[in-house]
């Protein structure tokens, strides 16, 4: 009897164990996948490292180097990826770029000419125009609009104008953009539209091109006269037009690598981000950089911060100081050797903000309020006037860690990159200029001095810390032709434009990961493949560092991986 008691004593205290270990999994899942069988490209040193093996688990590098440890640090049930050969490296992180404008791109018109599309003279724009207006594509803007036509390179070598797009409608308006993002082109419905007419002054930092008669405008706008109505016309008109825009943009950028990307000058299209990041719907970060004169609408938002919410945030202050050097806005000390339509021998193009004691008051509320500055300036006369309004605020305020950037610097001289190097700056340049416009910077400034258009060698020479970036949608947001100009400096006739200015592969890389990651405060966790940094990854076709240097441009982006998850795969 006292046998058959403990038995059942024993069954009873036994239950409750019988039941937890149920309840418990047979075996917790690993997350964890193991890359192998490539080339893993780090760019952790100055010089190209490999590695057997990358271990990545929730969406974070575990662990990079022998292909045996890295299975053991993986664990029994991981997912292993074979490369077959393929390129490993991190995600690619754009140094200046206006993503909320890639939906434009992705489904306007598609006005780039050859080799990036068709658009060659000015008959075959208007009917791409005419082709492209739909009953669907109306809907999104209602305008017919295009984007990426390039007067230097249509066969006519000039602007198109109202009398070209009233061929393609008079009653609907249209707009269109230029390769630059500073010039726009609208039919004499749009002039209507817009509410221009021969007494409509030109505001201060933008012309509206005239007829003869030098009063009714032609449809041709630039700069300030054509970019903040860009941006109203070109709005979305529905969420579901909103929604087409963004995902179209969003997917571009993934199929070209990007796991970061910037918009360069945010205005009310902030608020267009910043909702699609509420909703969960952006599968790469997006840094944002606000325009001046839209900081005291948004830069005391929650989204003004060093982390990301929901991949999105913030990141500074952005001022255009001039405009496009291809369209001979920017401001130079000498003047064009082309002058544009209209414009006498003397004609060297002009400040977006002729005051300088306004730019330095501009950019005192950056130093002040610890924004970093983005800084727009082609032309030598523009980026004396960064470098003479800098300096007071550097003495007031101090240089600390602002990581403050030039973009663009095309006509940058040598004694201006000595004073970037002193006042801390970093200058994100745009060799991709040399293949588009390089023959052309030749005629407008003569070779000597095109020659040495975005002297991306000269400044890493002295010191001066440096990214490259596309623009985009100035040019398709691709990374991997920015790499090859960068490394190649040929124009389209097949010229090299500043041989002593190329990059290395490796360098070129370098600029569009770690070093632009650091231009972001970013690279403490992105930019190179190592362990506790995010698994942001980009798998290639073929190695750009085992290439011949032409064939850079070729290079298929396959795969892009953010955080640990596929989001972009050319197999799909």
């Amino acid at each position: 009897m006292r046998i058959f008691i403990h038995r059942i004593q024993f069954l009873i205290l036994g239950i409750p164990l019988f039941i937890w270990s149920c309840q418990q999994p047979s075996e917790t899942k690993n997350t964890a996948t193991v890359y192998f069988g490539g080339d893993i490209l780090t760019m952790e040193g100055e010089q190209p490292e490999y590695a057997e093996a990358l271990v990545v688990r929730d969406g974070q590098i575990e662990f990079v180097g022998d292909s045996g440890e890295a299975m053991e640090r993986a664990g029994k049930g991981h997912k292993m990826v074979n490369l077959d050969g393929k390129t490993l490296i991190p995600g690619f992180i754009d140094g200046h770029a206006h993503f909320g404008n890639f939906g434009l791109q992705a489904i306007g018109a598609q006005l780039l000419a050859p080799p990036d599309a068709s658009c060659k003279d000015i008959p075959t724009l208007i009917q791409i125009l005419k082709d492209w207006n739909t009953p669907e594509n109306l809907a999104l803007t209602g305008w017919i609009f295009g984007t990426g036509f390039d007067d230097s390179v249509l066969e006519e070598k000039r602007f198109p104008t109202r009398h070209d797009l009233d061929q393609v409608s008079t009653e609907i308006p249209i707009m269109i953009t230029h390769i630059s993002g500073h010039f726009a082109v609208v039919n004499s419905k749009g002039i209507e539209v817009l509410g221009f007419d021969e007494n409509t002054p030109d505001p201060e930092g933008g012309i509206i091109r005239r007829e003869a008669d030098g009063k009714t405008p032609n449809g041709v706008l630039e700069e300030l006269a054509a970019i903040p109505y860009m941006l109203n016309a070109l709005m979305p008109k529905t969420q579901e037009s909103a929604d087409r825009f963004f995902q179209a943009g969003q997917d571009m950028a993934l199929s070209y690598g990007y796991t970061t990307a910037q918009e360069g000058r945010a205005m009310q299209n902030h608020e267009l981000l910043a909702a699609n990041a509420e909703k969960g719907e952006l599968k790469l970060d997006v840094v944002s950089y606000i325009d001046y004169a839209f900081v005291d609408q948004y830069m005391d938002s929650k989204w003004n911060s060093r982390d990301y919410t929901n991949h999105y945030r913030i990141g500074g202050m952005k001022i255009t100081l001039d405009g496009s050097p291809q369209g001979r806005t920017a401001w130079r000390t000498q003047p064009y050797l082309i002058p544009p339509d209209g414009q006498g021998k003397d004609y060297a193009g002009y400040p977006a903000i002729p005051n300088d004691s306004t730019v330095e008051a501009i950019l005192e509320k950056g130093f002040k309020n610890h924004w970093q500055i983005l800084a727009h300036a082609n032309g030598d006369a523009a980026i004396d006037q960064l470098i003479r309004t800098l300096r007071p605020n550097v003495e007031k305020y101090g240089l600390d860690d602002r990581r403050n950037t030039l973009i663009h610097g095309q006509y940058i001289r040598e004694d201006q990159l000595d004073s970037l190097k002193a006042l801390d700056v970093i200058a994100s340049l745009f060799p991709l200029h040399t293949f588009y416009w390089g023959d052309w910077h030749k005629q407008l400034i003569g070779d000597e001095l095109g020659n040495k258009i975005s002297p991306v060698r000269t400044a890493l020479n002295k010191g001066v810390k440096i990214t490259i970036h596309t623009d985009a949608p100035v040019a398709l947001p691709n990374l991997m032709r920015v790499v090859w100009t960068a490394v190649n400096r040929n124009s389209r006739s097949g010229a090299i434009i500043g041989e002593e200015e190329r990059l290395t592969p490796y360098e070129a890389l370098q600029a569009i990961t770690i070093w632009s990651a650091y231009q972001h405060f970013e690279e403490g966790k992105k930019g190179s493949l190592k362990a506790g940094k995010l698994a942001d990854l980009v798998i290639l076709d073929k190695n750009p560092l085992k290439v011949e240097p032409d064939a850079i441009k070729d290079i298929q982006v396959l795969e892009t991986i953010k955080e640990g998850q596929t989001v972009f795969s050319k197999s799909n």
